[in-house]
């Protein structure tokens, strides 16, 4: 099956979720223009890392900018897939929902792997569960950010028969290559495409790297961006990953029961 996606590599208003949404609506209204069945919007894109006062922007899911996306979604007829801060009770989470082009949840991902560099586990509760959606192009994962740096995440999103991994980031441009070496990597070694999205512009004095891509199961990019504001298009073919997984059979060729066995000498 084939799929249109769309990246908006947003560059945003710290603290300021209204001009925010004013952004992300245009850019939802230009990737259904453009035919993408599924735009995706960087980690926290209304808000940014203003944790000190997450308690000032979590919503419970199905209230606030969580419904307000669910509606743009069913609006414009396009599936969109972004992260916002969620308060359960006490706990509040980074949240990667996915709402489906009638503004139906797909899926719910809360972070996992919290960014100690940031004091993410200060001010966040850790997600304890990955997350897979059988949606209408194929089963995909999802994951935010700081997740790229655990392959144990992507392994088992390939174990369970994902053929898109959805990641959406503010990473920073001075650790830009390693943005770009482990996504190749996880394209790569998991046979899958992943589509990756990140900001651009400024976030309490630290530059944003953005080059956001869609990557084929190769690891070769559909479309790739730099570091300016872009919202970016590309198509991909599903079927391509039983294809590169019949010519190059890794799964079949995999150990698990030597792997639990590590001798030393």
């Amino acid at each position: 099956m084939k799929l249109k996606i769309s990246l908006a590599q947003m560059q945003f208003e710290f603290g300021q979720p209204e001009a925010n949404l004013e952004r992300v609506c245009a850019w939802v209204t230009e990737a259904a223009r453009r035919g993408s069945g599924l735009v995706l919007f960087p980690e926290l894109w209304a808000s940014g890392y203003d944790l000190e006062h997450s308690q000032t922007y979590a919503q419970s899911l199905g209230s606030g900018l969580f419904a307000r996306l669910s509606a743009l979604a069913k609006e414009h007829q396009i599936a969109i897939g972004s992260s916002l801060l969620e308060s359960q009770g006490e706990k509040i989470f980074n949240t990667f929902t996915l709402f489906g082009s009638q503004g139906e949840t797909l899926a719910a991902y809360r972070k996992i792997h919290l960014f100690r560099l940031l004091n993410e586990e200060k001010w966040l509760a850790p997600g304890q569960e990955l997350v897979t959606t059988n949606a209408p192009w194929g089963k995909t994962g999802l994951g935010i950010c700081y997740d790229l740096r655990f392959p144990e995440v992507f392994r088992a999103y390939a174990l369970q028969g994902v053929r898109l991994v959805l990641l959406i980031a503010e990473w920073p441009e001075r650790r830009i290559a390693h943005w770009q070496t482990l996504l190749q990597s996880r394209a790569i070694e998991n046979q899958y495409y992943v589509a990756a999205v990140n900001k651009v512009g400024q976030s309490q004095g630290a530059k944003l790297g953005g080059h956001s891509a869609v990557l084929d199961p190769m690891g070769v990019p559909a479309v790739q961006g730099g570091n300016d504001e872009i919202l970016l298009t590309a198509e991909i073919d599903l079927g391509q990953v039983e294809k590169i997984r019949r010519w190059m059979p890794v799964f079949k060729d995999r150990s698990p029961a030597a792997y639990e066995r590590v001798k030393e000498y």
